[in-house]
């Protein structure tokens, strides 16, 4: 049962462990850096003005190609 927490979902999206534990880890750093920005954006409305949906549509566009190449 526990080792299906570690191994399951990567597979079922054809990945090893480690790959798939690379390439959440992107995302989970692409998305507090999109954070980080919104946060900016909201103290200073001037700044970051397109940087947080830039990295929404950036990290989409990946899901989405990965996806359809399997």
């Amino acid at each position: 049962m526990l080792r299906r927490l570690f191994t399951q979902h990567p597979a079922d999206v054809d990945e090893t462990y480690f790959e798939h534990f690379v390439a959440a880890s992107g995302f989970a750093a692409a998305m507090a850096f999109g954070a980080a920005a919104c946060l900016v954006h909201a103290v200073i409305p001037g700044l970051c003005v397109r940087t947080g949906s830039g990295v929404i549509a950036r990290l989409h566009d990946r899901m989405i190609d990965n996806r359809r190449a399997r």
